[in-house]
């Protein structure tokens, strides 16, 4: 499921026959190659794309039939190996890109929305939350659509369960790029952001993920302290005496 190129981990999610539909033997093997890109030191950044015509059509057809004999227990614990899927992602400290191949429906569409970027390939990817045609609430992937969409615009897609084009999904901001070759485009993008430093991106991602959620006061404070903090880092000291070099700026002793 998992591969390095050069300094970029690939994810690929393995199951055409089935639309690389979630399923929990999926959901291990994804969280199980996660783990071990985001552990590399020399892995910078992770691309997560599909096999096959789709990128991942959402919940096994067979594993939602079995959740109708299923336990409230067996549920609860179902639904906690979903969740761990989405916030792992949404919690990795590199930077992860979604090269979307194909269709992105409920589940797989709340797996891109876990990634930084979501790339999509012109005239095959296809959006949506359907839950609510067959009486399904999505509530774990609810949490990253409002991290990209308004309350009111995200309430009109999950209770519309409308598809969206590549094109409509970008015109409302749920993904960010739209071309022919997702990987190609995905592994440039992930290339140009390696120039940049790999502890204030992890720092940055934890910073944002952090202060989403606080008051603005409160956000101010714990900017502060990490403001302070990322002075003392030896990126900074080096990265800041490469630019003041650069410009013609010499260092007085």
């Amino acid at each position: 499921m998992s591969g390095i190129k050069g300094k970029i981990g690939i994810i690929k999610l393995n199951n055409p026959a089935k639309r690389n539909a979630l399923s929990p033997e999926l959901i291990k093997g994804f969280l199980s190659a996660l783990n071990e890109l985001e552990n590399n030191d020399e892995v910078f950044g992770v691309i997560i794309t599909g096999e096959g015509k789709a990128f991942c059509a959402g919940a096994d057809l067979s594993y939602l039939k079995d959740l109708q004999s299923n336990s409230l227990i067996e549920n609860e614990k179902d639904s906690s190996l979903m969740a761990e899927l989405f916030v792992s992602l949404y919690e990795c400290d590199k930077p992860t890109i979604a090269a979307l191949n194909g269709a992105a429906i409920a589940g797989g569409c709340g797996l891109a929305l876990a990634c930084d970027y979501i790339i999509a390939k012109k005239d095959a990817a296809a959006f949506g939350f359907t839950e609510v045609k067959i009486g399904f609430v999505p509530a774990i992937i609810s949490f990253l659509v409002l991290k990209r969409l308004s309350e009111a615009k995200a309430r009109q897609l999950l209770i519309g369960g409308n598809i969206l084009s590549a094109e409509e999904a970008q015109t409302i901001g749920l993904i960010d790029f739209v071309d022919e070759d997702v990987l190609n485009f995905s592994f440039n993008l992930m290339n140009n952001l390696s120039s940049n430093s790999k502890t204030s991106i992890r720092e940055i991602k934890k910073m944002t993920r952090a202060i989403s959620g606080m008051t603005s006061k409160n956000a101010v404070e714990y900017a502060k302290n990490i403001n302070a903090l990322s002075r003392t880092s030896q990126d900074f000291t080096n990265g800041l005496n490469t630019f003041l070099t650069n410009h013609g700026v010499k260092n007085e002793e």
